[in-house]
């Protein structure tokens, strides 16, 4: 059984804003999200600017039905607030609580790369100054990964497939490729997907700061510089994304509002490094490869890649390498752009906030600037599309993540056809 798979509903929390009109808005105006961080001295890790969601009020979720009351908010860590209250705003936005489905056949898969670090980092202090009785109770089903695809089928009542998916960068976009097997081989009919995450604690900016992934820069326009050969590391970023993917034949049925298809999904293991991608490309291409192939497309047939992007010299530069083997010739006329140039790095959450970009950009016919980009790299050779937005039809596209681990995961939309 093969059947066609389908964009009906979106909800996002970013830093450039809570909710898909917002965030989508800022995105099309070029609008930086960055801002400095204010929780800690920043002094000790060097690390000045960071993607934080500003305008997240949970006590504005406490009487909406399907987010949590003010009891419920105290039992739920950041990353899985956020990911309840895009997910609420995805339903909205599908126009359905899906109660004609059969429970079983409806899902929810998300992803996230770290969890609770920073209940797991007051506990802990509890821990050593009382011991081990003063842990909270709520502390493990708090921090586990799992809690925001567990909180969100609370909420929904969907009884189907229900994991999260946990390959760091990568999550949010296998979640999405995940959902989209389960709903084209016939095992769900309509599935919630996506990722969500949130570590702003010293100790996360510490960790990768120490390991050259982020950047010192203290310029808000130039910290986050994909492909720009001054880049230096990526600007952390946090938030949610999460999208409604249904089976084509129901949501034509119920006269659904359709963004996009999803027709391909590449899955593949670079078996290289712990962190670097590998320098031949040659996994995160086939990633590309299988995508579109499964999409039924040919590569000159790729309008347009939102790429993974991070900023990071060795990212950009071997992702510029594995475009060239997935696309060939028809890489240096297919445009390029990275979200994260205006949001940083969201961490499991990325690959879902990137996915809601590039179904946007094929429903309003708009590839987004890549913004800050200043000085051209000869490793980075493509057309980033750094002089501004372009305004032009996106019938097909891709969007690529790849996570520490060597994981790559890439995404293959269409424009909807019957």
């Amino acid at each position: 059984m093969s059947r066609r798979v389908v964009i009906t509903g979106m909800g996002a929390v970013t830093p450039l804003g809570t909710g898909v009109e917002k965030f989508w808005n800022g995105i099309k105006e070029n609008k930086i999200g960055f801002s400095f961080i204010d929780k800690f001295d920043t002094e000790r890790t060097g690390v000045k600017i960071a993607g934080i969601v500003r305008d997240f009020d949970e006590s504005a979720y406490y009487d909406v039905k399907g987010c949590f009351d003010k009891k419920e908010a105290k039992r739920m860590n950041v990353f899985t607030k956020y990911a309840v209250v895009a997910a609420h705003e995805a339903m909205e936005d599908a126009g359905t609580s899906f109660e004609d489905i059969d429970p079983f056949r409806a899902g929810v898969i998300v992803g996230c790369g770290i969890g609770g670090i920073d209940l797991t980092l007051s506990e802990y202090s509890k821990y050593l100054e009382k011991g081990p009785g003063r842990i909270s109770v709520f502390y493990i089903p708090m921090m586990i990964c799992n809690m925001a695809a567990g909180t969100i089928s609370m909420k929904t009542g969907f009884k189907g497939a229900n994991y999260d998916v946990t390959t760091a960068c990568a999550s949010g976009t296998h979640a999405l490729g995940e959902a989209f097997r389960k709903i084209k081989d016939g095992y769900l009919d309509v599935c919630l997907a996506g990722g969500t995450e949130s570590t702003n604690v010293e100790f996360t900016y510490g960790g990768f700061a120490n390991m050259k992934a982020l950047t010192k820069s203290g310029d808000l326009e130039r910290a986050s510089i994909p492909f720009d050969k001054e880049r230096s590391g990526f600007v952390l970023g946090e938030g949610s994304g999460v999208l409604v993917l249904e089976e084509y034949e129901h949501a034509k049925a119920r006269g659904a509002k359709i963004y996009c298809e999803i027709a391909g999904y590449g899955a593949t293991c670079d078996a290289y490094h712990m962190t670097s991608p590998s320098p031949t490309g040659e996994a995160a291409g086939m990633g590309m490869t299988l995508a579109i192939r499964e999409a039924g497309l040919n590569p000159e047939d790729i309008d347009y890649i939102n790429a993974h992007g991070t900023s990071t010299g060795l990212n950009d530069k071997y992702e510029t390498t594995a475009i060239k083997n997935a696309l060939g010739d028809a890489a240096y006329s297919v445009k390029i752009n990275s979200t994260k140039s205006m949001t940083g790095h969201l961490l499991g959450a990325a690959g879902a906030i990137e996915a809601i970009v590039t179904a946007k950009s094929i429903q309003e016919s708009i590839i987004h600037k890549t913004v800050g980009y200043k000085v051209p790299d000869e490793e980075c050779d493509l057309n980033y599309c750094v002089e501004g937005n372009i305004h032009q039809e996106v019938k097909a596209a891709l969007s690529n993540s790849l996570g520490f681990g060597g994981h790559n995961a890439t995404l293959c939309f269409k424009k909807i056809s019957e």
